[in-house]
């Protein structure tokens, strides 16, 4: 179960982003081959949409 700071990000903040920070089991079991989360590497990408708290 995902810890009260990761599910509460701060105004300003995206949601995807701060789970993905404050909550270890997202990248836990994440391929050794792999060099970054792909939902990480989408967010850097493509920015963050509606998902910024307001």
């Amino acid at each position: 179960m995902a810890n009260d700071k990761a599910t509460n990000p701060p105004k300003g903040e995206c949601r995807q982003c701060w789970f993905h920070a404050y909550e270890r089991a997202v990248h836990a079991n994440l391929d050794p081959s792999l060099r970054e989360c792909p939902g990480c590497a989408d967010h850097m990408r493509n920015g963050h949409g509606d998902m910024i708290v307001r």
